[in-house]
Formats: structure tokens, C-alpha cells, sequence
């Protein structure tokens, strides 16, 4: 289809627009990354923007070699893996019957749904419960809690509504029943909406922070997020005993830049790959009646 000059013109402008905001955003993180990547004389004086000066791996060699941020990456990559898989079943078993109109307690979950989505759980009344069934210093507090969410639920019932009922009636007659056809036609053929809640549970659960500062006690438990809290927060969980060297390469603000970057490349290595079905799986889930 040809395009009007008047349309190159729009499409150039949004475009100019869009690199732009793009740009904006990025300057925290790039002037993260730069501190990260350059030494601490040069960070002390404040010279660094977007670009590394005085480049040195003398940060990242320090923060890589540290047992305790390694524990803490893999009890968050293990609870976010788990997490979303489980997360994925739980919502596609629930979806699915829901998307049916021959299940009458449909429409009354669905209202459940939606107001569980608006009002939240005071806090007190939700830590003595999460306390009481006995996740209070349990990592599974990590995974349980985010196994479900009606914003999710909604989107992947709604894509499920548009599966064809006249195929859905063939295989029943070829004698296939529900749990069957959800997991060999239903499933395989939702890797679109599927691909996009693994996005959003995936991020929620490696970005969680409330929980695990509520619940976890122990730092042997701590996640990734509050590990990298308290290297933030704690000079000498930092750097114990060695603030005051002069002759260190790094210091506590190109430390605490290596853990804030090293934290965000698991989740931004994982997007490309998500990316091709994200707003397919988000539009059909959100407009499709």
C-alpha cells in the first residue's frame, strides 16, 4: 500500500519521537553501567555520565568472586523458573474451564477474579496468614504467592476464547477429554499468550522484593533484589573493613553499580527471545471478546 507524503512525514516523526524517549530512558542505565566500568578516582570526582573513563574490570572482578551474590542469583534464577512454570499451569488449568459457557460457576469466579485484581489484602491480615500456613523463612515464600494472578488469568482466558468450538467438539467425539485437550491442542497452540505471562510472572517474581523482606530472616535466603539491598544499604557487607583504602581500584559506588547491572541482565537476555509473541499474546489476550 502506498503511502501519502503526509503519512511518511507522521511515521518519520513518531519514529524520531519514539528513539528519542528511548534515548531518555536509557541514560540511567548506561550511566549506571559507565560507573561500573570505570575507576574509582574518576567516580569520586563525579566525572562519569554515559560513557566509561579510566576503564577498568577491577569492580566486576571484586562483585563476580563473591559466594554469597552467586547464592543469592541462583535461589532467585530457581524460584523464578519454578515460579513461572508453575504459575503457567496453575493459570492455564483455571483459564481454560473458565473460557467454557457450559461451566455455570464461570461468571461468579471471573467477579472473584476481578475483585481480588482491585482490592488488596491488608498487609497485617496477609503476613499472619502467609505466616500461618508456614512460609514465614520458607523459600517457597518466594514462589507461592505469585502462582496465581487474576490480571493474567483474565488475559489467558479471554485468548482461550477464541479457539474454534467446532474443533474443540471433533476431538471429544474422537474420545479426547479436557486435561487432553489442553495439553496436546489447546496448550501447543497458545505459545504466543504463554510466551507473554512467563514475561510478566518472570519479571514479578525476579523483581520481588516486599515478600522476601517480609518474610525472609535469614540471609542465607535473601534473593538477588535483597542481597543487592543490603550491599546498597551495608558498607562493610560491601567491602568489609576496606572503605578507607586508597590504593582499592573500586569503591562502594562502583561496587553497588556492578550488583544493580548484574541483576537486569538476566531478565533483559531472556526478552529478545519473548519478544515476537509478546504483543501478539498481549493484544489478542486484552481485545478479544
Amino acid at each position: 500500500m502506498h503511502e501519502s507524503r503526509g503519512e511518511k512525514i507522521f511515521g518519520s516523526a513518531i519514529t524520531a519521537i519514539l528513539l528519542l524517549l528511548s534515548f531518555i530512558a536509557l541514560i540511567p542505565i548506561l550511566s549506571v553501567l559507565s560507573t561500573s566500568f570505570s575507576s574509582r578516582r574518576v567516580v569520586d570526582l563525579n566525572l562519569v555520565t554515559i560513557w566509561p573513563k579510566e576503564f577498568t574490570l577491577a569492580s566486576w572482578n571484586y562483585m563476580v568472586f563473591r559466594p554469597e551474590l552467586w547464592k543469592s542469583f541462583f535461589l532467585t534464577l530457581g524460584s523464578t523458573v519454578i515460579g513461572t512454570m508453575l504459575a503457567l499451569l496453575i493459570t492455564a488449568l483455571l483459564a481454560y474451564p473458565l473460557s467454557k459457557s457450559e461451566f455455570r460457576w464461570g461468571p461468579v469466579i471471573m467477579v472473584g477474579a476481578v475483585v481480588a485484581m482491585i482490592f488488596k489484602a491488608p498487609i497485617v491480615p496477609y503476613f499472619l496468614t502467609v505466616r500461618g500456613i508456614g512460609l514465614y523463612n520458607n523459600l517457597l515464600v518466594l514462589i507461592v504467592p505469585h502462582i496465581l494472578n487474576p490480571f493474567n488469568l483474565i488475559i489467558m482466558r479471554t485468548f482461550f476464547k477464541q479457539f474454534s468450538k467446532e474443533l474443540e467438539e471433533a476431538a471429544f467425539m474422537e474420545g479426547c477429554g479436557y486435561f487432553r485437550m489442553l495439553f496436546q491442542f489447546v496448550l501447543p497452540l497458545s505459545k504466543a499468550v504463554l510466551a507473554t505471562l512467563a514475561l510478566f510472572y518472570g519479571v514479578v517474581i525476579w523483581n520481588q522484593f516486599q515478600h522476601p523482606l517480609m518474610f525472609l530472616q535469614d540471609p542465607g535466603l535473601f534473593p538477588l533484589q535483597i542481597k543487592i539491598r543490603q550491599f546498597i544499604t551495608d558498607d562493610n557487607v560491601l567491602i568489609p573493613g576496606a572503605i578507607s583504602n586508597a590504593n582499592m581500584a573500586y569503591n562502594e559506588r562502583t561496587l553497588r553499580a556492578v550488583t544493580v547491572i548484574f541483576a537486569m541482565i538476566p531478565i533483559v537476555t531472556v526478552y529478545p527471545f519473548l519478544q515476537k509473541y509478546f504483543v501478539k499474546g498481549a493484544m489478542i489476550g486484552s481485545v478479544k471478546g
